[in-house]
């Protein structure tokens, strides 16, 4: 029998995570099912994130599947695919000297806020994430299917570039970062609204910038989620082997894939997700 790879505990009285230790949880193996299933599972996370995004509402409730506990899960899914979406800030280094007045701006406000978020992940009890749970997947799914709405908001110079907007989206940043250290589904899709409104008019310059923050957020995330002893490194280490091979399909066939089915499917996976961890949580 494999046992599950609990990290933590709740503090007696104190309702916060405390570290476990890491010997006696991984020394069990895995099974066949589950090492296939957890890299068919990072492979199409990777080959969504290329085509359309939406990696984590599949990596996430996987591990969740095979006994990961929830805030080892969330942990693990972040390591996982950090590497590959950081791997895509190559694909636009020429645009980012275009994008270098805006990073000053916004890098210092996203790691702040991805060390907030963490920090809150591993301050928050296992029950609470898990009750959780439901609402952030709901949460990302609706982000995802609004996807299309917010980019058309987000249309090219909507406001000045010096004025107070600017200010409001350093502030937005940060509770995007917030929310991506915490769990983070769906903050690409945020900062693209953002920046649109701010006026940036081209869509490449948009999405290096959009890719370099979220690999920014997602690296913070992670280090402090290893620092923590958060990931379940073996299943991290199979994953991120899948995502990347699911990254490369994702970025080579991504012209030839309809994307609106793959928005569609993604969405449908998001909602049926949403009501079985509810029920799960809330009904059972």
């Amino acid at each position: 029998m494999i046992r599950p790879p609990t990290r933590t505990r709740l503090g007696a009285g104190r309702g916060k995570l405390v570290n476990l230790g890491r010997a006696d949880t991984l020394a069990g193996g895995m099974s066949a099912t589950e090492i296939l299933g957890l890299t068919a599972a990072a492979a199409l996370a990777g080959a969504m994130n290329a085509v359309a995004g939406g990696g984590t509402l599949v990596t996430f409730p996987t591990l969740l599947v095979f006994g990961t506990p929830a805030i080892v899960a969330n942990a693990t899914s972040t390591l996982a695919l950090m590497l590959g979406t950081a791997g895509s800030v190559f694909g636009y280094r020429r645009r980012i000297a275009a994008v270098k007045p805006w990073l000053w701006r916004f890098v210092p406000v996203s790691i702040l806020g991805a060390l907030a978020g963490s920090w809150l992940l591993t301050h928050t009890t296992e029950k609470t994430f898990s009750k959780l749970v439901p609402f952030l997947i709901l949460f990302a799914t609706l982000l995802f299917l609004a996807q299309g709405f917010l980019r058309r908001k987000a249309s090219p110079g909507a406001l000045p570039a010096r004025s107070l907007a600017i200010w409001a989206a350093v502030a937005f940043q940060l509770a995007v970062a917030v929310y991506g250290g915490y769990f983070g589904a769906g903050i690409g899709i945020l900062m693209l609204a953002s920046l649109g409104l701010l006026g940036l008019a081209d869509i490449n310059e948009m999405n290096a910038l959009k890719t370099v923050l979220a690999s920014l957020i997602n690296l913070v995330a992670s280090i402090w989620f290893l620092s923590a002893s958060l990931v379940d490194l073996p299943r991290a280490a199979i994953m991120t082997g899948g995502a990347l091979v699911g990254y490369f399909v994702g970025a080579h066939y991504s012209q030839r894939v309809p994307q609106a089915w793959v928005r569609r499917i993604v969405t449908l996976i998001g909602f049926i997700l949403a009501a079985a961890t509810f029920y799960k949580e809330f009904l059972k």
